[in-house]
C-alpha cells in the first residue's frame, strides 16, 4: 500500500499498488444504494469456513461430511476410493505427523494422582499406597496409618467400612469392584492371580488380561505392570517393543516409574536426547533416581545448567507436596509389618 509523499507525487502508482485518497466515494449516495446491502451480498457469495478440498483429487465438499485421515488428521478426502489412492504419496507426510503427536503426547507434564484423604500426590512407589477393596480408593499410608491409631482403626480410612475379615471377603468386594468398571480393582486381582496369592492359582494369561483391561479403563499402574511382563517375559515371550509401548502408555498417564523405564530405554538405544527428556520429566516429578540420571547427564554436558537447577528445584518442591509426618510415621510402622495388607 502506497501513500502520497511530502512532494506531492504519487509513490508507486505505475506499480498497480493502491493509492489512498482523502476524498470519498460518492457513487453510492449518488445512486441511491444502502452500503449495508452491499455488505450483506458480499456475505452471501463468500465461501463458507466448513468448506474442504480433496487431497487426491481437489473436489470442494463439507468438512464434517469428508473423509478424514485417521492418523494424522491433516488432510481430507471426499470418498474412501480418494483415500486409498492418495496413501501411497501421503504416508510420508502421515507418519511424520503422528511420530510428532505420539512425542507431543509422550512428553507432556501430567499431575500425578492425588491421595482421595489428606489431598497430597500419591507416592511414587506404589508400596506406600493401599487400595481397599471396599470403595476402590487408592490411599495413601500416612492416611491407612491415622486411622488405624485412631478410634476407627478397623474402618476404611476413606469410607469407614469395617475392614474385611477373610481373603474370601476380600477377593468378593474386588470382584464386585471389578463389576461396577473400577481399574484400579482389576489390577490387584491381576496382581494377586500374577503371583497366586490368596488361594488364587498362579495365573499369568489371567492377570495379563486383567492388567490390559486395567489400564484401558484408567489405571496406568495396570499398563507399568504389562510392561514389565513384557520386559522379564512371564507368561509371555521377551518383547522391548511391547514393554516401551506399555511403559508409554503409562507414562502419558501420569506413571513416574514408568517414564524411568523409558529413560533407560532409550539410553540404552544411544538416544541421548530422549532418554534426557523423560529423565528430566521423572525428576520433576518428585523421582530420586532419574534426578541422578539428569545429574550424570549435566556432567556430561547433556543436560544444560539451567535445565538441571530447574530440575533440581522442582524435584525437592515436588518431594515437599509429597512429605507428611503421617507418612513418615506410616512408613516406619508398615516396614515392620509381615502381614498382608488391602
Amino acid at each position: 500500500m502506497s501513500t502520497t509523499g511530502d512532494n506531492g507525487d504519487q509513490c508507486g502508482a505505475d506499480s498497480g499498488e493502491m493509492i489512498l485518497s482523502k476524498e470519498e466515494c460518492t457513487s453510492c449516495e449518488q445512486n441511491d444504494v444502502d452500503v449495508n446491502d452491499i455488505t450483506e451480498g458480499i456475505n452471501r457469495v463468500a465461501i463458507p469456513d466448513n468448506v474442504s478440498k480433496c487431497a487426491c483429487c481437489g473436489k470442494e465438499g463439507k468438512g464434517d461430511d469428508m473423509n478424514i485421515c485417521n492418523r494424522c488428521k491433516m488432510v481430507k478426502y471426499c470418498n474412501a476410493a480418494c483415500k486409498k489412492k492418495h496413501r501411497t504419496k501421503h504416508k510420508k507426510k502421515c507418519d511424520r505427523r503422528v511420530a510428532e503427536l505420539h512425542d507431543e503426547q509422550l512428553f507432556k507434564e501430567v499431575e500425578r494422582e492425588e491421595c482421595p484423604i489428606c489431598m497430597l500426590s500419591l507416592p511414587i512407589n506404589a508400596n506406600q499406597s493401599l487400595f481397599k477393596s471396599c470403595c476402590g480408593k487408592v490411599i495413601c499410608n500416612g492416611c491407612s496409618y491415622a486411622m488405624l491409631i485412631s478410634e476407627g482403626k478397623d474402618l476404611c480410612a476413606f469410607c469407614r467400612t469395617p475392614d474385611a475379615t477373610s481373603d474370601e471377603e476380600n477377593l468378593k468386594r474386588t470382584k464386585n469392584l471389578m463389576d461396577k468398571g473400577n481399574a484400579e480393582a482389576f489390577n490387584m486381582l491381576a496382581g494377586l492371580h500374577s503371583h497366586g496369592e490368596l488361594g488364587l492359582t498362579q495365573d499369568y494369561q489371567k492377570a495379563n488380561e486383567l492388567w490390559l483391561k486395567g489400564g484401558e479403563l484408567g489405571c496406568a499402574e495396570a499398563y507399568y505392570n504389562l510392561g514389565i511382563v513384557y520386559r522379564r517375559g512371564e507368561g509371555v515371550e521377551i518383547d522391548d517393543k511391547k514393554a516401551i509401548y506399555y511403559y508409554e502408555l503409562a507414562a502419558m498417564m501420569g506413571h513416574v516409574s514408568s517414564r524411568h523405564n523409558l529413560a533407560c530405554f532409550e539410553g540404552e538405544a544411544g538416544n541421548v536426547e530422549r532418554s534426557m527428556k523423560h529423565s528430566i520429566l521423572a525428576a520433576k516429578a518428585g523421582d530420586k533416581e532419574s534426578l541422578h540420571n539428569v545429574k550424570v547427564g549435566f556432567t556430561k554436558e547433556y543436560v544444560t545448567k539451567d535445565e538441571y537447577a530447574n530440575t533440581l528445584h522442582a524435584y525437592q518442591q515436588r518431594q515437599d507436596e509429597m512429605k507428611s509426618d503421617e507418612r513418615d510415621k506410616a512408613e516406619v510402622f508398615y516396614r515392620a509389618q509381615s502381614r498382608g495388607r488391602w
